[in-house]
């Protein structure tokens, strides 16, 4: 059965948000919308200025604003410094994702070694190892297995078909989305005359606290040291981050990212969808990497970086693709002419 639907005044959503309340303070509110389709019961917000013309037209029952949109408002507002981050606070009181019920459900497989709390919720056919050991209030949903010896902290929340194998260390308030795998090998093999023999990997997957790792993304364990993600990182989905990379606090990574091993990533870094790094290189703290870049050598000086070439019409790119080969050949040429050599 579903659970009703979470309510709040106007009133009691000021209080929360540290916001000003103008308007109806008794108005209910009972989820979140945009300003283009918000009904009289939800709470829309203006975050980007492309969006201001809507506020003439919405229906919602009252809009987050700063104080300089809300100046021309009419409607019940909250104001405040940042509507987008308000809004964000706000999704999680009108959450509703569905939590197995506490306890261990009949059908998962807990080893008589695992250490879980009366607190955690342990879904339909979720698999825990030998002598795992789960904090408090933990989640783990239907099918999702945690190897032997794998160490959870409290608050972490692990979705379906999730794995995390053997030794890896969760910190606390961890959130990892449904099919992402924790800790397989790393893509790790030596060449003897034509054969490869595999290269066992010994190290660990060892995630700080308040990480955000999306679906089927996957993480590597180390070969021999530990592939580390540190606090408060965020990973998007679909992204590959192979043997011994360390992930600093605060960097965010968008899809489809693949991070070659051994590399090392800054703190507070944003990489863009699509982004690639080579392996054993570094990139210091407060880099942005834009989209489809390929990043070949170490960055050692914050700032945004990018490569490629932008999109165009099929036959315009073919003419530019020509002409970028043609480059190297008109440096020489030119250089050429500058030191009086003749032209071939």
């Amino acid at each position: 059965m579903l659970s009703a639907k979470p309510e709040f005044t106007l009133q009691a959503l000021a209080e929360k948000l540290g916001a000003q309340l103008r308007g109806n303070a008794a108005h209910c509110i009972n989820g979140l919308g945009t300003l283009s389709n918000a009904q009289s019961q939800q709470i829309a917000f203006l975050a980007n200025p492309r969006y201001k013309p809507q506020l003439a037209t919405t229906n919602a029952g009252a809009v987050l604003l700063t104080p300089a949109d809300a100046e021309n408002f009419s409607g019940n507002a909250l104001v405040l410094a940042n509507p987008y981050l308000a809004f964000a606070q706000l999704t999680a009181l009108f959450d509703q994702t569905p939590q197995p019920a506490l306890g261990i459900h009949a059908s998962a497989s807990v080893s008589a070694t695992a250490m879980v709390p009366a607190s955690a919720r342990i879904g339909a056919g979720v698999v825990i190892g030998e002598e795992v050991v789960l904090g408090e209030r933990c989640v783990i949903d239907a099918g999702a297995v945690l190897h032997d010896r794998v160490s959870v902290g409290d608050d972490c929340r692990i979705h379906s078909n999730v794995v995390v194998h053997h030794d890896c260390v969760l910190g606390n308030r961890v959130n990892i989305c449904a099919g992402a795998i924790i800790g397989a090998d790393g893509f790790g093999f030596a060449n003897d005359r034509g054969r490869w023999q595999k290269i066992y990997q010994l190290g660990r997957v060892v995630i700080g606290s308040d990480v955000d790792i999306g679906a089927n993304t996957t993480i590597d364990r180390g070969a021999l040291e530990d592939t580390e993600i540190h606090d408060q990182v965020i990973i998007d989905n679909q992204v590959q981050i192979a043997h011994n990379v360390v992930v600093g606090q605060g960097t965010a990574i968008a899809a489809c990212c693949g991070i070659s091993g051994s590399s090392r990533i800054g703190r507070y870094c944003i990489l863009a969808g699509g982004v690639g790094l080579v392996g054993h290189i570094e990139i210091c703290d407060h880099v942005q990497i834009t989209g489809m870049t390929m990043v070949t050598k170490s960055i050692t000086e914050p700032g945004s970086y990018s490569s490629g070439t932008a999109f165009d019409h099929t036959d315009k790119w073919k003419k530019m693709a020509v002409r970028l080969r043609r480059l190297d050949d008109l440096a020489t040429r030119v250089r050429n002419l500058e030191q009086g050599k003749p032209s071939l």
